[in-house]
Formats: C-alpha cells, structure tokens, sequence
C-alpha cells in the first residue's frame, strides 16, 4: 500500500495553476475526506485532498473505535433522553461531560438539540436508510481498494452485567425488534466468560494484575465464538445481545489512508497544507493555505469539526460541536470475542485490532481547543481493570473530536450560488459507518447524478444563516 500523501503530492503553487477543468478540492483527509476522494476519483474527476496532516492522522479518524454502527438507526436526541440525560453527567458516574464555563455557549445547540429531541421519529426515517447498508457498501469500496482484510464482519455485543442484566438484555432486544435490527442472544459461553472475568478481577487483591481474555476467531456467519478461559466460580448475573449486521476495522486509520492511497494511485493528488479560510471568488472558491491560494470551481469541505467556518462566508450555518471521545488501548491483549463488546452500563466498547484492544468512552463538550482531561483515561482504565482486563493504570491514551450537529444528523449538500462548493460534514459518531455511503451521495451531487438517497432532509440550510 503507498504510503499516505504518497503519489502525486507538492505545494500549492504547484498545484495553483492545475485547478482548472474536472480537478475537484477535497478539505479534509479524515475518512469521510478520504473516503470522497476515492469515490470522485473514480467518478472520472481529478482529486486534490488537502490537509494539514498526513490521510487520518488529525481528527476523530485516527482514534475512533472502529466499529460498523449499522444498529445506530436513531438519532440520540429524543425526548426520553431529555428528561434522563442528568443520569448520564460523570457527576453521577455518567459519561457525559458539560463543562459549567461551556452552558451559555452551548445554548443556542442545546435548544435546538431538544427540538431535535421531539422529532426523533421523523429523523430516523431520514438517517435509518444511510446505515442500514453501510457495512456492505464499505465492504464494497474497501475491496476496490485492496483494504478488504480490514473489515470484519462479525458483527458486535452488547453486554450487561449485574442484578437486573437480563432485563435490560430483552428491553434492548425488543427495541431493536421495533426498528428491525436483527438480534439474538449472546451465547451463553460469552456471557459466562465475560462475567467470570469480571468477577475474577473483583476478587483480585488490589495489586494483583487483573485476569487477561484469550483470543477466539469467530465466523462471519455465526456469532463468533469466545475463548474458553480458566473457570472460576461466579454468581454475578449477566445477559447480552448479539448484534449479527454490524461489523468492525482492525485500524480506522488504515481504511482512510486505503482510500487515499488508492486515489493518489488513479490520479489524485495529496496535497499537505492548513487551510486558512476559504471565500466566494465569483464562480470560483477562493481556498487560502498556508503555502498559498487555490481557486478551483468545485470543492468540498468535510474538515470535521473544523467545517463551520470554512462554509460560513458561502452563507452555510454549521452550528458543530466537538463532541470529544477518549480511547485507550492493551497491546497485545488478546480479546473474549473477534467482534466489539459493548459494556452498556458502564458505557465503554473494547473493540479487537491488530495485536491491540482499543477501549473508548466519554461524551465530551469542552470545546475544540480544550486541552484534552488527563482523568478521563485513568478513570478509563479504572473500569477496564473492573471488568477483568489487562490494563496499566497509566499509558498512552487519545482524545479526538467528533463532529456533532445538534439534531445528529449529517451535513451532506451544496451551498447556494454559482460555484460549485459541496459540503459533508457532521457525522457525529457515524463517521467511519457512514463514510462510504457519503462519498458515493457526494460523488452523485458533484457529477450531477440522481443521488440513491434523498439528501434533502440533511442540507444545512435546516440551521438557517450564519
């Protein structure tokens, strides 16, 4: 595989002067960027990504949890949520953190993520269709590419462990019936190994190190079989659910960079530079960099949660926030299952991939440029260590923000006038399931083709003007 902003790559005075005729610029090499390039590419356009960093390097791309949410029909405003989110404050032991000095900024997104909150419905049946079939049409695009060996299709759980494990296990069973997820029940095997594991670790001394899972390949058919490990006597109640449709990547990063990598093979060209702002030049798009300016016809911003001010001199309101999410990860700790676990009371996922496992958590709202909260990880590492991993009380930890627009529907469409600037932005924690699927709706706007979902619902015009 080329190495990221390998091919066709340089400054941009050496590309200013080749922004002419079918060449399209791409800001943001995350994988929804990444993702877009190839799918232009292959629509016959040149491509010129731009990044201030290498493909998936910045961004929520490099550290997401890497798993397929094909399950994540709803969006998570509803009203429900809105008379239950205190539960979910870490004052209470949640996940979610608002800081006090971030509510009066917040605001104006909060009113109109409670107003999202009564439509939940309504926004379902526009983001249901774009995730039903994401996996296969990642699957599809990850073959075009050579990155096929970095998607497994097994699936994912949803675990619960505790007095009343089984009756959340069957209220999740039944809502997912009522949006038709498939689901069956966890095997009885998984669900005793997760549970002696868990209880083994509390029993452990405090000193002792916590028991370690061994690994199990599953089938992509089946539910993925865990490893029989050391049997120790439990009480503790547990209960799961299988998901069978959704599906996980062994390195979110890696399926960026296939993609890129793949474009600058058929003809892109990368280019490495931070995009200053960008601005209306007749029926051009003036996009100034560090290294100088660009002037293309068409363009598309998917910079993340970097996005809003890039699109706010074309009269596009992105009102995004960084909905930041922590990770850490076990060296070569080998995982119960081959297929993400969700902890559902505690909130955490630990997904397998390549000689890691990667844990991730926490709901953030600090703000973009906040520095990134040294407790989150500990406290990370504090549950994993609870639940019967592997894990040292300190390491290396990430923190990267999702972009999140308040009714958690994606920003996919084109601003108003004569040039031809196009936007996809704000997947919220979908950005790695959805990007394939945007990429080819992108693809379709840009070459005028009949998109095979209706975009409409997802235009920012929804926000009104900046």
């Amino acid at each position: 595989m080329t190495p990221p902003g390998a091919g066709n790559s340089g400054s941009a005075s050496a590309h200013r002067t080749a922004i002419t005729g079918s060449e399209v610029a791409v800001v943001g090499a995350g994988i929804v960027g990444c993702a877009v390039a190839w799918a232009l590419t292959k629509a016959g356009r040149h491509v010129l990504l731009i990044d201030r960093a290498d493909p998936a390097t910045a961004g929520a791309s490099f550290g997401n949890v890497g798993h397929i949410a094909t399950e994540q029909l709803q969006p998570l405003p509803s009203a429900q949520l809105l008379l239950s989110f205190w539960r979910e404050l870490v004052a209470f032991g949640g996940v979610l953190d608002i800081p006090l000095r971030r509510v009066a900024v917040m605001a104006p997104w909060m009113v109109r993520f409670a107003v999202a909150g009564f439509r939940q419905q309504a926004n379902t049946k526009h983001l249901a269709p774009l995730v039903r079939d994401a996996a296969n049409v990642l699957e599809s695009q990850l073959c075009e590419v050579g990155g096929r060996d970095l998607l497994r299709r097994n699936g994912h759980y949803a675990l619960w462990l505790g007095h009343k494990a089984a009756e959340h296990a069957a209220a999740e069973r039944a809502r997912a019936a009522n949006l038709g997820i498939a689901t069956s029940d966890a095997p009885p095997e998984l669900i005793r190994a997760a549970a002696s594991q868990a209880s083994a670790a509390s029993q452990a001394p405090a000193t002792s190190p916590t028991p370690a899972a061994a690994q199990a390949p599953g089938a992509s058919q089946t539910p993925p079989a865990p490893r029989a490990r050391a049997a120790r006597a439990t009480n503790l109640p547990a209960a799961g659910v299988w998901f069978p449709d959704s599906a996980h990547v062994l390195d979110p990063a890696l399926v960026a960079r296939a993609f890129a990598s793949a474009s600058a093979q058929s003809g892109a060209s990368i280019l490495r530079a931070e995009v200053r702002y960008m601005r209306p030049q007749g029926d051009r798009i003036g996009i100034v960099t560090d290294a100088g300016t660009l002037t293309p016809r068409t363009a598309v911003v998917c910079a993340g949660a970097w996005s809003a001010p890039l699109l706010a001199p074309f009269g596009i309101n992105a009102p995004l926030e960084a909905e930041r999410g922590y990770h850490v990860e076990l060296p070569d700790h080998a995982p119960l299952v081959d297929a993400p676990i969700l902890y559902a009371e505690d909130s955490v996922v630990v997904t397998p991939m390549a000689s890691r496992l990667r844990a991730s958590s926490y709901l953030e709202f600090a703000g973009l440029g906040a520095p990134a909260d040294p407790r989150k990880p500990t406290q990370l590492r504090t549950k994993l260590r609870r639940l019967g991993y592997r894990c040292d009380t300190e390491g290396p930890s990430w923190m990267g923000p999702r972009p999140t627009l308040p009714d958690y529907l994606p920003g996919i469409g084109r601003a108003p006038g004569p040039h031809e600037l196009f936007y996809a932005v704000g997947h919220q924690h979908l950005g790695l399931t959805l990007a394939a699927v945007t990429a080819d709706l992108i693809a379709d706007l840009v070459v005028g083709r009949t998109p095979s979902f209706d975009v409409k619902a997802f235009d920012l015009h929804r926000f009104g003007s900046p």
